[in-house]
Formats: C-alpha cells, sequence, structure tokens
C-alpha cells in the first residue's frame, strides 16, 4: 500500500495493456463525442485521418483506467482537482494496444489540509509501436499515511 509519502519525484509505473475494439470506439463516440471521424467507418475514411480513430476524451479515460488498474493509488486516493497540459499526440486506431508510463514529477504536502498530498503525474499513453498517443498531467490528492 502507497501513501503520499511514499511518491517520490522520478518514480515510475507501467500499467498493462488494452487492445481497443472499433465497438469500443463507436459506442463511446456515439454518447459523448459524435464527430464522423469518430461515429462512421465509411465517412471517417474521407477525413483527414483517413479512418475510424477514439475521441481524445476517450483516450484519457482509458489512460485513467490502466493506471489505477496498477493498484498504485488504492490506498491512498483522494481524488483530483483538475488536469494540466493535455496532449494528443496521434490518434487511437481500432485495433491499437494501449499502455500507459506514469511518472512522479513531483509530490508535496498540502499547506491547508495535514491529511494529504498532492501527487503530480505525468501520464504517457503508447500504442504497440511505442508511439506516444497521449500526455497529460494529473493532479493527484493523496492520503498522508495514518498515524
Amino acid at each position: 500500500m502507497r501513501y503520499f509519502e511514499d511518491f517520490k519525484a522520478g518514480d515510475r509505473f507501467e500499467s498493462a495493456s488494452l487492445t481497443i475494439s472499433e465497438r469500443l470506439i463507436l459506442e463511446y463516440a456515439r454518447f459523448y463525442d459524435p464527430q464522423v471521424f469518430h461515429t462512421d467507418p465509411e465517412a471517417a475514411k474521407a477525413t483527414v485521418y483517413g479512418g475510424l480513430i477514439a475521441s481524445g476524451l476517450q483516450t484519457i479515460g482509458i489512460a485513467f483506467k490502466l493506471f489505477f488498474e496498477t493498484g498504485v493509488l488504492s490506498a491512498c486516493s483522494l481524488g483530483s482537482p483538475g488536469l494540466d497540459e493535455i496532449r494528443w499526440k496521434a490518434p487511437v486506431r481500432p485495433g491499437d494496444t494501449l499502455r500507459v508510463v506514469a511518472e512522479i514529477l513531483e509530490a508535496r504536502p498540502s499547506s491547508s489540509k495535514p491529511d494529504r498530498g498532492l501527487v503530480r503525474i505525468l501520464y504517457t499513453m503508447l500504442n504497440q509501436r511505442g508511439e506516444t498517443v497521449t500526455t497529460l498531467i494529473g493532479n493527484q490528492l493523496c492520503r498522508r499515511r495514518p498515524g
């Protein structure tokens, strides 16, 4: 179990991988990002992407899913006050296999709430070719060790 005190700048964690299907892309886009390059495989061929791609917002959700499944934050997570520097570097396509490398940028105690601290995490999502597809910085509130 990790608590706030256990995180140090430079610590790195790697997730398992997930292969994204066309069905998953279409279902997400239908509800949350109904742009043609996310919702219609045929029409998407005529776009600048040349085919169906996942919503960038979906890739952020997948990044969090993969990282949280590592269990690194399971003992200490108190949620997040926000995200910084979100970048979509390359499209995610059906059949891509994604994984996340998370690097701790900084861990600082809260100045107003002594039971917690803020951990800044750089998330880098990579595809099966090792290409970076998404990066973002998460600001994670973490519980301090009890006692």
